[in-house]
């Protein structure tokens, strides 16, 4: 099973989605894992978003980045450009992705609009672990 960590500023909303669906998607494939710089609680916009898509991350914490169980992982995937500059260095056999997503917690407006922003971060970021379960699958082969 591959070992995948995601992570964001405040581990609140992206990499915790970003955990909901490799946790769900990937079954049998990805140990998923999240993490912040810091840990801001788990938005409940974020939950309400996910719970829309017949995921449920309401019983995830939020956590900040654990240097010995970052350098356990395979695959390190930064969601925001702070997390990716400021993540510990990892040793080189782990891979690095960086998905840039716009920061969902940030969006002003009306609730409606607000939630509208909430489930384009998730869409975005459901799409690109479906790709990432597609190339994993595609070198199980």
């Amino acid at each position: 099973m591959l070992k995948v960590m995601f992570l964001c500023t405040g581990n609140s909303c992206r990499s915790q989605m970003a955990e909901g669906f490799a946790r769900t998607l990937g079954q049998g494939l990805i140990e998923a894992r999240s993490a912040g710089l810091m840990a801001a609680g788990v938005n409940l916009r974020a939950v309400a978003v996910m719970l829309e898509a017949g995921i449920d991350i309401s019983g995830q914490r939020s956590r900040e980045i654990d240097p010995d169980l970052l350098k356990s992982m395979d695959v390190v995937i930064t969601l925001c450009d702070n997390a990716a500059e400021a993540c510990p260095v990892t040793p080189p056999s782990i891979k690095r992705l960086h998905w840039p997503v716009k920061d969902p917690v940030r969006a002003v407006g009306t609730n409606e609009e607000i939630m509208n922003e909430f489930r384009r971060a998730r869409d975005e970021i459901g799409e690109k672990i479906e790709k990432f379960i597609a190339e994993i699958k595609a070198k199980g082969k």
